[in-house]
């Protein structure tokens, strides 16, 4: 099970001695701090896509480094960055508690900044696009495209939890604007591998 002290920090104490409990067998989950909800509970469907799209750039990030290519080491590193960012939006998606969220990791402040000046900086070398673009090209446009897909879920699944419950908007902003640079993103491996793009003929 995985344990964390009454006493939450911005690093906090996590201590991992047993994959599974039982405790989950009845359909419910426990918030940080120890709130009971079902797993199907519209912040647990939050949280749970912050960790699906967190596994989704882990798989980014490996098949960048298995290309080899030297372009692409700033990226890998940006997106192990990313991976951590979406662990600390998830812990905080898990808490309802505005006190002890206070004292959670969270984003940095510069975050969704940072985000951004990545986006301009790929997009200095890319054509503009005078269609959509359809995923495929390489395996690599395929999982960002597919990466993309899941962070717009995250997105909306953060985004239906805001109307009833808090959710800090830094959160929201910072997903959206992640899909975006995974958009970007998935363009800036194609044009660097040689790719062509595909894109959209609406009259084929």
């Amino acid at each position: 099970c995985i344990i964390m002290t009454d006493k939450i920090s911005k690093s906090p104490n996590i201590r991992i001695n047993k994959v599974y409990t039982r405790t989950g067998d009845g359909g419910k989950t426990r918030l940080v701090g120890g709130v009971e909800r079902y797993k199907d509970d519209p912040r647990v469907e939050a949280y749970g896509s912050v960790d699906e799209l967190n596994s989704q750039i882990g798989l980014c990030r490996e098949l960048l480094r298995q290309t080899g290519r030297e372009e692409f080491d700033d990226l890998i590193s940006y997106l192990k960055i990313i991976q951590n960012e979406l662990f600390n939006l998830g812990t905080q998606l898990a808490s309802i508690d505005d006190a002890r969220s206070a004292e959670l990791p969270h984003l940095p402040g510069d975050a969704v900044e940072k985000l951004e000046s990545e986006i301009d900086s790929a997009n200095e070398v890319l054509s503009e696009l005078k269609s959509f673009v359809l995923p495929g090209g390489s395996v690599l446009n395929a999982q960002f495209q597919i990466t993309r897909n899941v962070c717009r879920r995250a997105e909306r699944r953060a985004v239906s939890l805001s109307k009833n419950e808090r959710v800090a908007p830094e959160n929201i902003r910072y997903l959206n604007r992640l899909s975006d640079a995974l958009f970007v993103w998935s363009r800036w491996v194609s044009h660097f591998l040689g790719d062509e793009e595909n894109l959209w003929e609406p009259n084929k």
